[in-house]
C-alpha cells in the first residue's frame, strides 16, 4: 500500500496539487469523479467501455487517497475498521 501512496504522492507534489489541493475540494473530486463512473454505464449498463471504468475508478481512488494521506490516516486500518463495523451490522452468513 505504500508504494502507491508514494507514487499518488509524488504525482501530486510533481504536478503542484500538494500545495492547492484541500480537504473540500479532494471531496468535491471524489464526487466528481464518481459521477463520471457512474456515465460509464448512463446509456448501456449491459456492455460498459472497460477501459473507462478502470480510468475513472482510478481517478475516484486517487482522489480518496489522497485525502487519507493529506490526513495521514492508516488506510489499511481505515478499512479493517470499516469492515469490523459492516459485520456488526450484517453478520457472515453461514455457508
Amino acid at each position: 500500500m505504500d508504494k502507491i501512496l508514494n507514487i499518488i504522492q509524488d504525482m501530486r507534489v510533481n504536478c503542484g496539487w500538494d500545495k492547492t489541493d484541500d480537504l473540500p475540494t479532494l471531496i468535491k473530486s471524489v464526487s466528481v469523479e464518481s459521477a463520471e463512473l457512474l456515465e460509464t454505464i448512463q446509456w448501456d449498463e449491459k456492455n460498459p467501455d472497460l477501459l473507462a471504468v478502470k480510468a475513472e475508478l482510478a481517478d475516484v481512488l486517487m482522489y480518496a487517497l489522497s485525502i487519507a494521506i493529506d490526513q495521514k490516516w492508516d488506510v489499511e486500518q481505515l478499512i479493517s475498521e470499516k469492515i469490523k463495523d459492516v459485520y456488526k451490522r450484517y453478520p457472515k452468513k453461514n455457508d
